[in-house]
């Protein structure tokens, strides 16, 4: 409901950016659109631990986050200590409104907009629409809230389909639009196996920076190669000995196997496959053949850390887990924009 979205006073800053109570490195404020769930959040704030290493936290705060999905936004509020904004964006930056519901919920100063924009209809998987479709210009949406914010970076992630989209025409359009708005703006395909992710996931981020401010962004390197990706076997091979319910999300889907997309079987031996938003039940089986993947373990190969609880049902926690961005892959990517951004804002 749009009228529920104007955030209470403790959940909201009206600062600008400030050094820490150390004194010694600063804290850089979030704007986060099409949030989900929040794995872009989760990487950028740090603090979790994922398979037995420590995520220490990052120099980044979410301030204001929005999602359309009821569901994800629930599983957002109970995760983090912010609320979410569940609304539809497009009507909360209505220009009609003499005062849009945004602006009066904005704090002051934005330092970093992240936002993985709607997919689907650039996936290779999905229909691929693409501009044709509403889902497909909602980057636009993202593009407006830069143009009102004006933050030093913004973070936007995507399906490797949009490099293939109209013959490469759309992500030269999106790129045109957030040049427009006076920044630099690079893209590059990252996979996520290289950044500690057990999941062989490829997704396009694109990083724009102030150019009154910041020079082009630079992406991080690899962590891993091939030869040393996680396997599921380290990932979730401790979860095959627990009985259904017994962990948090350890539930599985009951959808009989037929011919389509999700119906093969996991190597333990290998980083899992890219975990998919609309399976409707068809996640992939498990390499001991005897039933699908649970969402925890679907969530363990997106990276989330097991007190990471998805609500409210199985069905809505495959969703989210597919719609997300790997924690750990945002972690490094947030890492590099912490450093980039200390840097060159001395």
């Amino acid at each position: 409901m749009l009228n529920a979205i104007v955030l209470t006073p403790n959940k909201i800053s009206n600062t600008n950016t400030l050094l820490s109570q150390s004194g010694s490195q600063r804290k850089f404020k979030i704007l986060s659109l099409f949030s989900g769930c929040g794995g872009l959040d989760l990487g950028f704030s740090g603090g979790f631990s994922f398979l037995g290493k420590k995520y220490p936290k990052r120099s980044f705060e979410t301030i204001w986050a929005n999602d359309l999905d009821e569901s994800a936004c629930e599983t957002f509020r109970r995760n983090f200590d912010h609320d979410t904004v569940c609304g539809d964006i497009t009507k909360i930056l209505d220009s009609k409104q003499s005062i849009s519901l945004f602006d009066k919920a904005m704090p002051e100063t934005v330092d970093v907009v992240l936002g993985g924009f709607p997919c689907q209809d650039f996936s290779h998987a999905g229909k691929r629409k693409g501009f044709s479709s509403k889902r497909g210009v909602l980057y636009r949406s993202m593009a407006e809230v830069i143009k009102k914010t004006r933050p030093l970076v913004f973070v936007a992630e995507n399906v490797r389909g949009l490099l293939t989209m109209n013959h490469g025409e759309a992500i030269k359009t999106i790129v045109k639009d957030f040049e427009g708005l006076g920044y630099h703006v690079v893209y590059k395909l990252l996979t996520a196996a290289d950044y500690e992710v057990p999941q062989v996931r490829e997704r396009v981020i694109i990083v724009g920076t102030r150019k009154d401010k910041l020079p082009p962004f630079e992406y991080p390197k690899p962590i891993l190669d091939k030869r040393n990706w996680i396997s599921l076997k380290r990932a979730i091979g401790d979860l095959e000995r627990h009985d259904e319910g017994k962990i948090a999300n350890h539930y599985w889907s009951k959808a009989k196997k037929n011919e389509g997309q999700g119906n093969s079987m996991v190597s333990a031996d290998k980083p899992g496959p890219t975990m998919r938003t609309e399976h409707h039940g068809n996640i992939e089986y498990h390499w001991n053949g005897k039933r699908r993947l649970s969402a925890r373990e679907a969530a363990r190969i997106q990276s989330f850390p097991d007190d990471f609880v998805f609500y409210p049902s199985t069905s809505a926690a495959y969703k989210q887990i597919g719609n997300a961005v790997p924690p750990v892959l945002a972690w490094h990517i947030a890492a590099a924009v912490e450093k980039f951004l200390n840097n060159h804002m001395k």
